[in-house]
């Protein structure tokens, strides 16, 4: 058996494909159309793996998808494709609503048309994992409950939007053709291989370049900050365990305000990479215009998650932001090939 990794040779994908092999023997098919933040480079050292099976091709070719379900013999679909970054929906909100909610509808209905083909285990055992984010329930006050699976989607950006929308047909898939899927939102990812428009690779690139680093607003928006590995291993865990038709917070439990981590990146660096005037880098710190509909506060309760399958994170922002950072020094090289001319135009337009 295998199984189908959609967008894994994106930050969160790649990194779970590495995972999934590191920890099992079972084969990979990877699908991907190597968008601008999808690069191959994000999985090198799978080339010559037999378990790893890549697929340039994009989530809405349904043809495409019905011949890799059947003739891999999938028992799962992850499904991590999407584009994910609220600037870039603000600006172009058409490739949110193609990708994110069209593509997705057409990744179910593949999903489907292969699941009722199956008998018998195979049928039982098949499940449909649909990984989303935190986003989708929109913004909370300083002093508001974490995000529990029961509060309501109140999406604010294009992104967020594009996102509930595909959440709410996975779960329509199932309540109304019994599609076994799964759902699992998440905080905000941070780690190796995330591409350079996220605020912490952001930041360490513009930092290394010399150049201001934008904050938006007064930088006191909070995010809760999850390492990537913890949310790989959360992936594992609720694809083995959990029951179909049900949905998961994961996690941090690290909630931080955006200059908070900024300064810290900042800190951090003087450490490891010190500046050859022997300035900080936190002098480069610039606050910028903030973006239209910046949501005040996010924060998970990944409390049932740990509950009833057994999961927490095992990173710290410390620990893990750390590692991160350690990471990026030590692959100069990957962020000068991922760093296109298309990703620089990108920066100058929506950062000036």
């Amino acid at each position: 058996m295998t199984i189908l990794v959609t967008g894994g040779a994106g930050f969160i994908g790649a990194n779970f494909v590495r995972d999934w092999l590191s920890q099992s023997e079972e084969p990979v098919v990877n699908l991907d159309k190597l968008s601008y933040a999808g690069n191959l480079d994000n999985l090198a050292g799978l080339r010559d793996d037999a378990r790893h099976i890549f697929v340039h091709g994009d989530i809405g070719d349904t043809a495409l998808l019905a011949r890799l379900l059947r003739e891999h013999r999938v028992r799962a679909v992850l499904n991590f494709a999407a584009e994910t970054h609220v600037d870039r929906s603000i600006d172009s909100p058409a490739a949110f609503v193609d990708t994110n909610v069209m593509a997705t509808f057409g990744l179910l209905e593949a999903a489907r048309a292969y699941w009722n083909t199956l008998e018998g285990a195979a049928r039982a055992d098949f499940r449909f994992l649909h990984v989303s984010t935190d986003e989708v329930y929109g913004s909370l006050a300083p002093d508001a409950p974490a995000f529990a699976e029961t509060h309501r989607y109140q999406p604010n950006s294009p992104y967020a939007a594009s996102k509930a929308a595909a959440d709410h047909l996975v779960r329509a898939w199932h309540h109304t053709y019994g599609l076994p899927v799964l759902t699992t939102n998440c905080s905000n990812n941070y780690g190796p291989y995330q591409f350079p428009e996220k605020l912490i690779p952001l930041v360490i690139h513009k930092a290394l370049q010399g150049e201001p680093l934008p904050v938006y607003g007064d930088g006191r928006q909070v995010r809760d900050w999850l390492f990537v590995g913890d949310h790989c291993a959360a992936l594992r865990r609720v694809l083995e365990a959990a029951a179909p038709g049900e949905t998961y917070n994961v996690g941090g439990n690290q909630e931080m305000a955006n200059i908070d981590v900024v300064r810290l990146l900042c800190s951090i660096l003087d450490e490891l990479r010190p500046r050859a005037d022997g300035a900080s880098y936190a002098t480069q710190i610039a606050f910028v215009t903030d973006r239209p509909g910046h949501d005040r506060r996010y924060a998970i309760d990944a409390t049932r998650l740990e509950r009833e399958l057994g999961w927490r994170p095992q990173e710290t922002f410390g620990t893990g932001i750390r590692q991160t950072v350690a990471w990026y020094l030590e692959h100069g090289d990957w962020v000068d090939r991922v760093t296109s001319g298309a990703y620089r135009d990108w920066i100058a337009r929506q950062y000036g």
